[in-house]
């Protein structure tokens, strides 16, 4: 499956952005989804994950209760509503699709990944 994450930008701290993730045509509900990040000069993170039925998600603690994960199994597609954002929330923002059969938090667990959209965060 190929991913395009999109939606990426500045906005100043306090503000709100919406990233989407589409995934080209098949069997969407195969994957896992997730939102990793990477913050200039760390390790790539995992910030969110949801499962396949969209029932079921995770979020590191640093981004619950402002982040919102997503999936429109229609559309092919994910999102993530950021509220309420930090400067340290500024980093490239990855979406990605595993076969796992449970959320990993292993940037080897996931098959495939978007191109990456930066996300920048004003004090």
């Amino acid at each position: 499956v190929q991913l395009q994450a999109s939606g990426g930008g500045l906005v100043q701290a306090g503000g709100s952005l919406r990233l989407s993730c589409l995934a080209s045509a098949g069997t969407f509900t195969k994957y896992i989804m997730a939102w990793f990040r990477q913050a200039p000069g760390k390790e790539r993170e995992l910030a969110t994950a949801i499962n396949r039925s969209g029932s079921s998600a995770y979020y590191a603690d640093s981004v619950k209760g402002r982040f919102t994960i997503s999936r429109d199994i229609a559309k092919n597609a994910m999102y993530l509503q950021m509220n309420s954002l930090k400067p340290e929330d500024t980093a490239v923002y990855y979406c990605a699709a595993s076969t796992f059969y449970i959320v990993t938090m292993s940037e080897g667990g996931y098959d495939y990944w978007g191109q990456g959209t930066q996300v920048t965060v004003s004090s």
